[in-house]
């Protein structure tokens, strides 16, 4: 990768991640044990299917050691921060595995978001467990798996369709930008 190529990496990435940062903060809806819908993840999305797995995780990662500083975050010990705010988002790189490929922006999303589901998930079952029996969405949960994969994926299932329908919604203006076709 060339120098000039590099430089505009790194700069995409810090306005992304501040992007990210921003989003996360306008939450339209919030579940009580800190799970909420908001379009956070589509900048990372978007620099993840852009530049590549690597550099997507180094971004992704960035933007979880600086979420707890700039969100409000809702923990049961720092475990649970460490998992659910600074390396839940590092599997949204993986959105990576789709640089270059025609409709990556789709499923490489859509593997990204899946990723992040599997921390929360693993979160949820071993650390939020203490709360069973409890009540989502009018349904009682015994079972903390039940439920971790209830909590999250009703507000992960959310932002993907949100960000799926902008990725969609700007497919003409910015075909070539999700290819990276504008780098050649």
């Amino acid at each position: 990768m060339t120098k000039k190529k590099t430089t505009r990496m790194v700069a995409e990435a810090g306005i992304l991640i501040a992007l990210a940062l921003v989003l996360g903060l306008i939450k339209p809806y919030e579940l009580p044990n800190g799970g909420s819908v908001s379009l956070e993840m589509l900048p990372l999305l978007l620099f993840s299917v852009r530049w590549g797995v690597g550099p997507g995780l180094i971004a992704c990662a960035a933007f979880g050691v600086l979420q707890p500083f700039f969100q409000p975050t809702v923990g049961y010990g720092w475990l649970s921060i460490l998992l659910d705010y600074i390396v839940a988002p590092i599997p949204v790189g993986l959105a990576g595995l789709a640089k270059g490929k025609s409709g990556g922006i789709y499923w490489g999303s859509v593997a990204g978001v899946f990723g992040r589901f599997l921390v929360h998930f693993a979160s949820g079952i071993t650390i939020y467990r203490i709360l069973a029996p409890t009540e989502l969405l009018g349904t009682v949960f015994d079972n903390p798996y039940l439920y971790s994969a209830a909590y999250n994926g009703s507000f992960l299932g959310i932002d993907l369709i949100l960000c799926l329908a902008v990725f969609a919604l700007a497919s003409g203006a910015m075909k070539k930008y999700y290819l990276g076709e504008d780098l050649k």
